[in-house]
């Protein structure tokens, strides 16, 4: 797999992201609701000025240092699972990279996050968080298959 990969899916990853946010502001109020599915899942415009859940809100240094810290971890591991041949690590990896720059992007230009997919009682969020969060989740999934033989010859 070629390295240009990377790059693309992180450039769709962000713009997926950033133009579903570009239309829930450009077309909502915060706190406008629409429903998508009766009251289980709706559109749910909210300006998030935390991190997930909400952690750390308001404090705009903290959720800066922390995305920040996280993209440069991600950067560092996929440029490392490229090179030791785990390419899907690495583009899964890319997602979470992705979606925690798009995120950054929200935070640094507007002072928050664009938040609107809302899901039963569950915490509100966007295609970033999908990307980050469905990239984690594959990680850990293939990293436990990757290594499971590993663990038996320890």
């Amino acid at each position: 797999m070629k390295r240009i990969i990377y790059p693309v899916i992180a450039v769709a990853v962000i713009a997926l992201d950033q133009f579903t946010k570009y239309l829930v502001r450009t077309n909502m109020q915060p706190g406008d609701r629409i429903p998508v599915i009766g009251n289980w899942m709706s559109i749910y415009y909210i300006q998030n000025t935390g991190t997930a859940f909400s952690m750390f809100r308001g404090n705009q240094f903290v959720t800066v240092f922390l995305t920040s810290a996280l993209i440069i971890f991600c950067i560092v591991f996929i440029v490392k699972e490229h090179r030791e041949g785990q390419r899907l690590i690495a583009v899964l990896f890319t997602f979470v990279a992705a979606g925690g720059m798009s995120n950054m992007i929200d935070r640094l230009t507007l002072g928050f996050v664009t938040d609107m997919i809302s899901c039963g009682s569950f915490a509100v969020f966007n295609v970033a968080d999908i990307g980050v969060t469905c990239g984690c989740i594959l990680s850990m999934i293939a990293l436990l298959v990757l290594y499971k033989d590993e663990d038996k010859e320890a």
